[in-house]
């Protein structure tokens, strides 16, 4: 079964979470912590303290999905507070499911002119 997440947002809660809970309680955390509609049919991103386990969450029409993944050997680029945390497209989910650290990287700049 393949899941679309193209025309979903997607929100990453900063810092670390208790993966031990399960739907009910980051439902929970997306209501009261996040101050957003866990039914929204948005994707929700959690890591633990480690760094190493990932877990998604999501609602579509009939009920939650929830999905996890532990790394190994590496650990997942995360970031520590609000203020580094945001929204994040698709194609961010994908660089983030691969290692890649999009919230250190370089900020595009634009001009109105050159001088």
């Amino acid at each position: 079964m393949k899941i679309d997440f193209e025309n979903a947002k997607i929100y990453v809660r900063p810092g670390s979470t208790d993966l031990r809970k399960g739907v009910t309680g980051l439902a929970q955390i997306i209501e009261n912590e996040m101050k957003l509609n866990a039914l929204s049919e948005s994707v929700f991103l959690f890591c633990n303290k480690s760094h190493k386990l990932l877990k998604v969450i999501f609602w579509n029409k009939t009920g939650f999905w929830i999905a996890q993944k532990r790394l190994e050997r590496a650990t997942w680029p995360w970031p520590n507070t609000e203020v580094s945390a945001r929204e994040i497209t698709n194609e961010q989910l994908m660089m983030l499911l691969s290692g890649i650290d999009f919230w250190h990287a370089h900020e595009e700049i634009k001009f109105n002119a050159v001088f």
